[in-house]
């Protein structure tokens, strides 16, 4: 049967294709010279594709096709399974392919489908569409898989069909839900797609195009009540075809839904040599010269006449741009000549030498990647690479809720501006609705009714007293600030006011701050907390709203109310997690609408991960800068420069240098693995069992939000222990624990930041691996997820000043049973986490730490 395309084009009311090529040709020639450019779209056309297909069977030089058909090759099975979390094939699933080209790499996750599909179904369960933009090509592409081995193993399992128009056609289609309730009638022939409005022309499979859509907002999800999963495909690193703002607002309009099961898998060419990336787009047998020239002649063609651009006026160069991991081909004028516009007549005059850009294509940093993702609201699921490292495919989805990163933070609609110029400063209205997705997810969807009266650790309250803690420190401090009475119910105050610490004497015991009930009967409903979570909520848009307004004048006391109580919220929430991880699997719930970890893949890719070339790395002598100036006296004297101030917690303030010996220090943290084979290997007569750790059946595992992992999951995540473990453990090596400068500058070199990609703002909910000290990323890399110890008492420094806003909240803890944790875990927010004067702090005993720890060795001073 011949394949069935529907046509998604954008439709002129007679029912002809909008198209506005031959108006971008015009608008791209009427450029100055020097910065004339022709549409990447021109380049596939139906002639186009034949010859891009050529590039990717003769030129073995174009890497990125053959890694990626090796990973495919590979990995099929293992990326469709992540693709449905192990469970199996729901019914009238959908499939879309963006740019799908020949279908040759994509054969491979077709085959894989049909594999997991198992036996021959009544009804086909899933339905895959190649979108592109020539008809014919379609048609021929999807004949040949029908008509091949793979096309006899799809029956009753793929349906195979295509979508005909550019990539905005295709997702406004999907979006109109028409998709979905045609993939399950069955009924419309390719006559029957709707004429989508104001569609963009996007080019196809490894296309070259800048597609930038200026829209911040996703588009609306598929029809209300379908629950069929959407997965998406783009492969060839045909993303790179955009600019990089174009790219992540692209990714951002994807419909992909949370917590439904929707993918995107992605592919991504590396930030590559200069060579290798030039030889890929300009091989010596010229295929690319062919494929590029081309579009020449599909520019003249589309202006009515085909012989309007003489070849033999120009040649092919193309470059790459190392700092800014661009590559850019033009034609480039042999002579000085002038062309004509068959339809207008006007001409056009190029200079010798003049350049006409005709492509471009970004590649991707670790920080490029993450970074986008995080702008396009994205979560990394699984990532896949070839043997060389050349080449990655992401399988991505859209979370619940994200922590943009801090550039983005700032630069969103401008609206952080307004109260600050620096991610550390004032907060903005939209940081604190992250948070309260974060806190309202935990709290709301993690916390089983049955727990609420429950301590999950016996060292804290009950469940529900943070709950109530949270708005009521708020509402108190709002109180002051504005001279205003509290938020009703008054009693909230003597109940949440603060909560238990561990007592300075023993970590056992602990001192209450707030008289609380003893009986669940004498606490607030859950409902009642929440009316008043919200009322205080309210109560400080209100205070934003006078701040816009100027009823309020943003002064640094007003800025340090917020900035504290944003913070003190965003740690209480990993305060909290960590007390619900000891109940992991016996009563806290898993995170919902993420999609599960994939154990086995991921540890399959954690093994093939490489190893630092060195064990350690040598540092210093070298002077550290600690702390930041941030006198909170001055508060009411320089009122006015809130709006360009870093805000801090007493203990970061002044700022100070120290200097620092030589000495050696382990690129990663010391491993589950590390620690266990210590512990077996006599290590349990002078090391506690960690609280992270977790026996059963007389297997050790690692506990986690989803319940205990096997150790050979997590084996290389860094050991979560208590400080005096790690602190025997680095002795028994030889080592010790790095003191709090000496870890600080081992950060400042190498860790790469939330925008590389390091494993905080919940961008995992466990621990991975550390990667510090590989070869991508000029060494740069991660430290798993988990703060870190120094051997450096939590005490005053020269110049410490106590908060007056929150005067316990470092001195309560001068007492040399305290060590300073740098770092963050994978649940710290990435203001704080970011901020290099930022302090944390543990027990030296305490039995649930999230903390983790790696040795350094002293190195003698030449």
């Amino acid at each position: 049967m011949p394949a069935e395309i529907i046509d998604v084009h954008s439709h002129s009311n007679d029912g002809v294709v909008v198209t506005d090529i031959p108006e971008q040709i015009l608008a791209g020639l009427s450029l100055p010279p020097g910065q004339r450019q022709m549409p990447t779209m021109l380049l596939y056309d139906e002639r186009g594709l034949r010859l891009y297909d050529d590039i990717t069977t003769e030129v073995p030089e174009y890497y990125l096709f053959g890694a990626e058909e090796e990973i495919l090759k590979n990995k099929a099975d293992e990326i469709v399974r992540t693709m449905h979390r192990g469970v199996g094939v729901p019914s009238d699933e959908v499939i879309v392919e963006l740019g799908a080209g020949a279908l040759r790499k994509t054969s491979h996750i077709l085959a894989g489908l049909s594999r997991l599909v198992g036996e021959v179904q009544p009804s086909t369960p899933i339905t895959y569409y190649a979108l592109d933009l020539e008809q014919r090509e379609l048609e021929r592409s999807l004949n040949e898989i029908a008509s091949s081995e793979i096309g006899e193993q799809l029956i009753g399992k793929v349906h195979t069909k295509g979508m005909c128009g550019t990539y905005d056609d295709g997702l406004k289609f999907i979006e109109s839900g028409t998709l979905f309730s045609q993939n399950i009638s069955d009924g419309l022939d390719s006559s029957d797609g709707p004429n989508s409005q104001n569609a963009s022309p996007v080019s196809s499979d490894s296309s070259m195009s800048d597609a930038s859509s200026e829209t911040d907002s996703p588009m609306t999800s598929t029809p209300e009540g379908n629950n069929a999963p959407l997965h998406i495909m783009f492969l060839g690193s045909s993303l790179g075809n955009f600019s990089r703002s174009g790219a992540a607002s692209f990714l951002k309009t994807l419909p992909l839904r949370p917590g439904s099961g929707d993918t995107l898998l992605l592919g991504l060419d590396h930030d590559n040599e200069k060579d290798r990336i030039e030889e890929a787009y300009n091989d010596k047998r010229g295929f690319t010269r062919r494929f590029i020239f081309n579009g020449l002649k599909a520019a003249g063609r589309a202006l009515g006449n085909s012989d309007m651009f003489d070849e033999g006026n120009w040649e092919y160069v193309n470059h790459y741009n190392v700092a800014e991991r661009h590559h850019e081909a033009f034609f480039k004028a042999k002579c000085a000549h002038t062309v004509s516009d068959p339809m207008t007549h006007k001409t056009v005059s190029f200079m010798k030498d003049e350049l006409m850009k005709i492509e471009e294509s970004m590649k991707f940093s670790e920080t490029d990647t993450y970074t986008m993702f995080t702008e396009a609201n994205l979560r990394v699921v699984q990532r896949w690479m070839d043997s060389k490292s050349q080449y990655s495919l992401w399988l991505l989805e859209r979370p619940p809720f994200i922590f943009p990163t801090l550039s983005t933070s700032l630069d969103a609609n401008q609206g952080a501006r307004k109260y600050s110029t620096s991610p550390f400063g004032v907060p903005s209205r939209e940081e604190w609705k992250h948070l309260w997705a974060a806190w309202d997810f935990i709290t709301l969807r993690m916390i089983p009714p049955s727990m609420l009266f429950q301590r999950p650790i016996d060292l804290r309250h009950i469940c529900l007293f943070y709950l109530g803690h949270i708005p009521t420190f708020l509402d108190i401090h709002l109180s002051r600030l504005l001279n205003e009475p509290h938020s009703e119910p008054e009693h909230f105050k003597d109940i949440f006011e603060r909560g238990i610490d561990p007592d300075v004497d023993d970590p056992n015991q602990c001192h209450p701050h707030s008289e609380v009930p003893t009986e669940d009967k004498d606490w607030p409903t859950l409902t009642i907390v929440l009316k008043f979570q919200r009322a205080v909520r309210e109560r400080l848009m209100k205070l934003y709203d006078d701040i816009d307004s100027g009823k309020i004048i943003l002064t640094r006391k007003v800025g340090r109310v917020l900035f504290m109580t944003l913070e003190h919220e965003a740690m209480h929430a990993e305060t909290l997690l960590y007390m619900l991880l000891q109940r992991s699997g016996t009563g806290t719930l898993q995170p919902p609408d993420f999609i599960l970890p994939p154990w086995a893949s991921l540890a399959a890719a954690w093994d093939e991960t490489p190893p630092p070339s060195s064990d350690t790395v040598t540092l210093g002598p070298e002077t550290v800068a600690l702390g930041q100036d941030d006198i909170e006296a001055e508060d009411g004297v320089l009122d006015g420069d809130a709006r360009s101030h870093s805000f801090g917690w007493d203990n970061e303030s002044p700022k100070r240098s120290v200097s620092v010996g030589p000495f050696r220090i382990e690129w990663r943290p010391v491993t589950n693995g590390q620690f266990y084979q210590f512990y077996q290997n006599g290590g349990k007569d002078q090391v506690e069992f960690p609280s992270s750790w977790v026996e059963e059946a007389g297997e050790v595992k690692i506990r986690t939000v989803y319940g205990p992992v096997p150790m050979n999951i997590a084996h290389d995540w860094p050991v979560i222990a208590s400080y005096e473990s790690l602190s025997t453990y680095a002795i028994v090596k030889g080592g010790r624990l790095p003191t709090e400068p000496e870890l600080r500058l081992f950060y400042n070199k190498f860790e790469s930041g939330y925008e590389g990609g390091a494993n905080v703002g919940f961008r995992n909910w466990h621990p991975v691996p550390a990667t510090t000290g590989g070869e991508r990323n000029e060494g740069k890399g991660i430290n798993g997820g988990v703060w870190e110890w120094t051997s450096t008492t939590f005490d005053a420094v020269d110049g410490f000043v106590p908060s007056k806003l929150y005067p316990g909240y470092s001195m309560d803890f001068f007492d040399q049973k305290h060590q300073i944790v740098l770092g963050g875990s994978y649940a710290t927010i990435p203001r704080i986490f970011e901020r290099r004067s930022f302090r944390n702090w543990y027990q030296r005993n305490y039995p649930y730490p999230w903390v983790g720890g790696r040795v350094v060795y002293d190195v003698e001073s030449k």
